[in-house]
């Protein structure tokens, strides 16, 4: 059983998520709070695989939160999934750095945010569209984002058709549209971007994108 803490400052999200997760068979809300300095002091009560943070909240943000927390935890002990509305959210990079390992948007259907709790709660990453979209649209707007060196030595194995591909994937261009621009065929294009993905170590897309972003990869 997964144990979730749910950490959100308003009842009624609250509500809604316990009451998704907790009719998942694989996961249990353990606990709730809707104050980030409380949830820190929880995990050191209460046995929590994953954290269900809110990124805007009053006092402690779930960015700042999400420091705390990796200052203490380390992502295979504890896993952050961040929530959040998107609309052009500058804290989204931000929690990425800090230490979370997915984000979704809090209007994902009960099946993708479970699915994104597991996904997490197994050691993966899990991007929600919303989640893509966001941090294409930031890095858009600030060319400037500095880059993780330990994430942009993944990149150096590819070739330099799957980094073209990869660069087409951060715009938010589909196979198709990338195969259209590059004269290629869609099959092509995936299996370019399916090399990539096994190379940097992304199990799919959404992933890809996220450490794209974080390798200083920009559109």
């Amino acid at each position: 059983m997964i144990r979730v803490l749910i950490v959100d400052d308003q009842e009624m999200i609250r509500t809604g998520l316990r009451t998704i997760i907790d009719a998942h068979p694989d996961l249990e809300v353990v606990a709730e709070t809707g104050d980030a300095l409380a949830a820190l002091k929880m995990l050191g009560t209460t046995e929590i695989d994953v954290v269900l943070m809110d990124i805007r909240m009053p006092g402690i943000d779930g960015v700042e939160a999400t420091r705390r927390i990796r200052r203490s935890y380390s992502a295979e002990q504890i896993r952050i999934l961040v929530l959040t509305t998107f609309d052009q959210d500058e804290n989204v990079l931000a929690a990425v750095r800090a230490g979370a390992d997915g984000f979704f948007s809090k209007g994902a259907s009960p099946a993708e945010l479970t699915a994104g709790i597991l996904r997490v709660a197994g050691g993966g990453r899990a991007l929600s569209p919303a989640a893509v979209d966001a941090l294409v649209d930031h890095v858009a707007e600030d060319s400037a984002v500095p880059s993780d060196p330990s994430v942009a030595a993944r990149f150096t194995s590819l070739t330099p058709r799957e980094l073209e591909i990869v660069q087409a994937i951060v715009t938010g261009l589909t196979n198709e549209q990338i195969a259209a621009d590059l004269y290629l065929s869609p099959f092509t294009v995936k299996t370019h971007a399916n090399r990539a993905m096994m190379k940097v170590g992304a199990r799919d897309r959404a992933q890809l994108v996220s450490l794209a972003v974080l390798a200083g990869i920009h559109p």
